[in-house]
């Protein structure tokens, strides 16, 4: 049984301080006589205002199909609507090319996309040229985004970063003497590893294993990203790749292979929005975005997808809770 811990002590560090940070006890704001305006550090609010007019702006957001990216989805879904936005939902589209390519076409507004992917998969972008600096690789895919036609912005990305990485079980570990990604190099041609569909192609996954690291392993499996863990645990593999976001990483115990060699680049998470949409909805859209990714820290994306993972609750549900528990969003009655 975890607790909310990760997520009220991310209150707490926005916060900075109740009376220096989220407003003094003498201060009024907006929320009525006596009652103070909670704000962050920099004087920014951390709870969404709904804006009545936003109701004549419909957003559309999507997200690709596995736990975080639902997540996410519904939280962005949820904290616009409390903006006032007549908000839909197409979750669980698929991969990245599927989710950019409803977003090009207009099917979806808006989708949460990792710096890191985009930089590798839509701007040609090689693992060695990929800047590790997360700030310089949301910069990069932000012009990147723009450039693309129909245009899109890129908002600032989330504080955390879930990047994949490459795991295995403590066993495995100790058997070949394994810490670094490249301590494979001897002994990956007798081992298995699994990956996503997408892995085959992408730089960051088994193509980039083999360009960068020069792996060649004795075979790779494809797996569904919701059992990248479960064919570790069951000795399917002896590799997997994972997110380091993963709540199974503590619980199962694996090892996460140190990148020695710089593959991975900063996965960021960044809100991508159709610039015709994002110019109709105007500045609270980016106000109520900076607002819903204030607490999404390592410590709370990890929480957020255990309970979705290991407690079985629905993505809507867990993202209202983190809405609700974050202030967010104004508690109902």
């Amino acid at each position: 049984m975890r607790t909310l811990r990760p997520l009220l002590l991310a209150l707490a560090l926005v916060c900075s301080g109740a009376l220096a940070a989220c407003g003094g006890s003498d201060s009024t704001g907006d929320g009525g006589a006596g009652t103070p305006t909670p704000t962050a550090a920099d004087g920014s609010p951390t709870t969404i205002t709904r804006n009545p007019a936003n109701a004549k702006i419909t957003l559309t957001i999507g997200s690709k199909n596995f736990t975080e990216q639902r997540v996410l989805g519904a939280i962005y879904a949820q904290g616009l609507a409390a903006a006032g936005y007549t908000v839909r939902t197409q979750l669980n589209l698929g991969d990245q090319d599927i989710a950019h390519k409803a977003l090009e076409t207009g099917e979806i507004s808006a989708y949460p996309e990792y710096t890191g992917t985009a930089l590798l998969s839509f701007f040609g972008k090689k693992a060695g040229e990929l800047p590790m600096d997360p700030q310089a690789a949301w910069e990069e895919a932000k012009s990147g985004f723009a450039a693309e036609k129909p245009p899109l912005v890129s908002y600032p990305p989330t504080p955390y970063t879930s990047s994949n990485e490459v795991a295995v079980t403590k066993q495995t570990a100790r058997k070949y003497k394994l810490r670094k990604i490249s301590d494979l190099a001897k002994v990956a041609g007798k081992l298995k590893l699994y990956g996503s569909p997408e892995c085959r192609r992408r730089l960051d996954c088994l193509k980039g294993l083999a360009e960068v690291y020069g792996l060649r392993f004795g075979k790779f499996m494809v797996t569904p990203i919701a059992d990248r863990h479960d064919v570790l645990t069951s000795g399917k593999a002896d590799v997997s790749i994972v997110f380091t976001t993963d709540p199974q990483i503590k619980r199962e115990g694996e090892v996460l292979l140190e990148d020695d060699k710089g593959m991975f680049p900063p996965y960021n998470s960044t809100l991508v929005v159709r610039k015709d949409v994002a110019d109709k909805a105007g500045p609270d859209l980016g106000k109520a975005v900076k607002i819903l990714q204030m607490q999404l820290t390592d410590e709370n994306m990890q929480e957020l997808n255990a309970r979705v993972d290991l407690d079985g609750k629905s993505p809507s549900e867990v993202a209202k809770e983190y809405l609700q528990e974050t202030g967010a969003v104004e508690a109902g009655p």
